[in-house]
């Protein structure tokens, strides 16, 4: 798992709870190593290490660096499936927008790496998993079934509600953009949103 600001170390964190082992990437490995400290994470390491001999590498960068450091980590990675985290969003004084690009992050993503890519946890906030398994259900997207259910396995562990199979990689179009949603509601009404599905059985 890479990833050392704030959603990174939170997903660390819950996940260690769980009894996942979880590995901390940097490009700084004494950055990672003491992070991962922090989290309870098994170890820290360069990225370049830590995505290798892994089951499941989590994408955990802020939109602007996920398909630059996708790119750099290509080889490392290789075919071990990656979960997209990322979602590209527009700030403005009217509200914060999806962005205007027509694929998400997870579909460039997936252009850049040769193992399947997955997209989930839009609608998780760093804030609420700070504080322990975020309320609600989280969503997760993919084309490939080994690694949606290794995604859904992992959003099962840090949330209170479901881990869901919401469709198709192309459905990261619609998580990402929930993510502006969400951060709307939370700046009108001053709170942590969460997504809970109903009328599923």
């Amino acid at each position: 798992m890479g990833g050392t600001g704030d959603f990174g170390l939170a997903l660390a964190r819950r996940l260690a709870e769980a009894g996942e082992e979880v590995v901390i990437g940097s490009r700084d490995a004494g950055r990672a190593a003491e992070k991962a400290a922090e989290a309870g994470a098994a170890a820290g390491a360069a990225n370049e290490d830590a995505v290798r001999g892994v089951d499941l590498v989590v994408l955990a960068t802020k939109a602007d660096a996920a398909l630059p450091t996708a790119a750099s980590l290509a080889d490392a990675i290789g075919e071990t499936p990656v979960l997209s985290v990322a979602s590209e969003l527009r700030f403005s004084k009217q509200g914060v927008f999806p962005t205007d690009e027509a694929r998400s992050i997870a579909e460039r993503t997936q252009d850049l790496l040769r193992g399947p890519v997955a997209a989930g946890l839009h609608s998780l906030a760093a804030a609420s998993l700070a504080a322990g398994p975020a309320r609600g259900d989280a969503l997760v997207c993919g084309d490939d079934g080994e690694a949606k259910r290794l995604a859904l396995e992992l959003a099962a562990n840090v949330v209170s509600g479901r881990a869901l199979d919401a469709g198709p990689l192309a459905s990261a179009r619609a998580l990402e953009g929930l993510t502006a949603v969400i951060v709307n509601l939370n700046k009108r009404y001053k709170g942590h949103a969460g997504v809970s599905v109903t009328g599923l059985p």
